[in-house]
């Protein structure tokens, strides 16, 4: 009958708590969205199926010598796996629109104001009380307005690792519900006129202007702005193997074995800290509504910089593509081209939407630099 009581209570049904099992049921959830709903299915799967394992009582696979643990220390600590991601995402982008019309630029420029914003708006919350946020936690939850997966693992992983398991979770969910979040703003903040504005065929852009401007990026952004060198240094080397034409082996593993490789380790290690005493706590809600309020400004920033853009210019900007400088690559860009032919079905938006969706790919990562500098991460 001992070796009986004994067996029951090393069992998990008998030590999980309630927090626990409310945490579990988020790992079926994300699951869910990634499995039955297509939500960011690369990264949520094997996050939710972390954060089932974190949960289990009695096995300690995400703390100390588990292997969860393990992937967390050996990739999130060192920031190793969000820089690989960089470079593979690097390794898959085409700066050809953005250099055949230099002033979206711009555009991916303004949608970062959304990062600035909300960590000004978590600091304001904590004055008034409702939260309790430092200054690198509201950075850390800021830089989900860019809609970049990797940079906000990267920068929480320095500034603020006690949240990375919300802010993982806030920065992938935003950039799944691009689709459902950007067309009512999108439509709030433009007129139909406007909507149905056509652009010109952007100008072919030859291999050695793609060849210069990874190097030439990296030089300027990273002696302005040294913090921000490693997720740039990784983007623009796996830009410069695919556009050398000389590395073609090495970039076709940058595409697609090494970054499938890394975002399975990536998401088993985020889900490893899904655990119930980081997750469920007050300031995950805070994050989830900075996260979402981030995105939106982030999105109507673009908008109207391409706005007061056109009152300067003869040549006018659809203003939708501005949305797309948030840097969810490349849905954003999609979600811009469908609003716009929604408005005239001739009218194809998507090479020009590209532009500044890679721009903001580089303003997230040159907003989570300076970010990264001026808090003393």
């Amino acid at each position: 009958m001992d070796q009986l009581l004994i067996l029951w209570h090393s069992t998990g049904i008998y030590q999980i708590e309630v927090k626990q099992f409310v945490m579990i049921l988020v790992g079926l959830l994300l699951l869910y969205l990634a499995i039955s709903k297509k939500f960011e299915p690369l990264l949520l799967l094997p996050i939710g199926f972390g954060g089932i394992l974190a949960n289990i009582p009695g096995v300690d696979i995400a703390t100390g010598t588990g292997v969860l643990a393990q992937f967390y220390h050996m990739g999130i600590e060192t920031g190793v796996f969000p820089l690989l991601i960089f470079m593979g995402v690097g390794a898959m982008t085409d700066f050809g629109p953005l250099l055949a019309n230099p002033k979206t630029l711009l555009l991916g420029a303004a949608a970062q104001f959304g990062i600035f914003a909300t960590v000004i708006g978590a600091l304001a919350m904590t004055e008034l009380g409702w939260f309790d946020f430092s200054i690198q936690q509201a950075a850390a939850i800021g830089i989900i307005g860019g809609a970049d997966g990797p940079t906000a693992i990267y920068v929480a992983g320095i500034l603020a690792p006690e949240m990375l398991g919300a802010i993982a979770v806030s920065a992938y969910s935003y950039m799944a519900l691009v689709p459902l979040i950007q067309p009512p703003i999108m439509r709030l903040l433009t007129t139909e006129t406007e909507r149905k504005i056509k652009m010109s065929q952007l100008r072919s852009v030859s291999q050695r202007e793609k060849i210069m401007f990874p190097l030439a990026l990296l030089i300027l952004v990273a002696l302005v702005v040294p913090s921000a060198a490693p997720l740039l240094g990784m983007f623009c080397f796996g830009n410069l193997m695919k556009e050398s034409g000389v590395v073609d082996r090495l970039s076709k593993t940058a595409q697609n074995a090494l970054i499938n490789i890394v975002t399975i380790l990536l998401g088993l290690a985020v889900g490893s800290k899904l655990s119930a005493d980081q997750f469920l706590v007050a300031s995950t809600l805070g994050i989830l509504l900075l996260g979402m309020v981030a995105f939106s400004i982030g999105t109507a920033a673009g908008i109207l910089m391409a706005k007061v853009m056109n009152l300067f210019s003869a040549t006018k900007i659809n203003p939708l593509i501005g949305s797309a400088g948030v840097s969810a690559v490349p849905m954003a860009a999609r979600v811009a081209n469908k609003v716009g032919m929604e408005a005239n079905p001739h009218n194809y938006l998507l090479m020009h939407a590209m532009g500044p969706n890679v721009a903001g790919v580089i303003g997230s990562a040159v907003a989570a630099g300076i970010l990264i500098q001026i808090t003393g991460g």
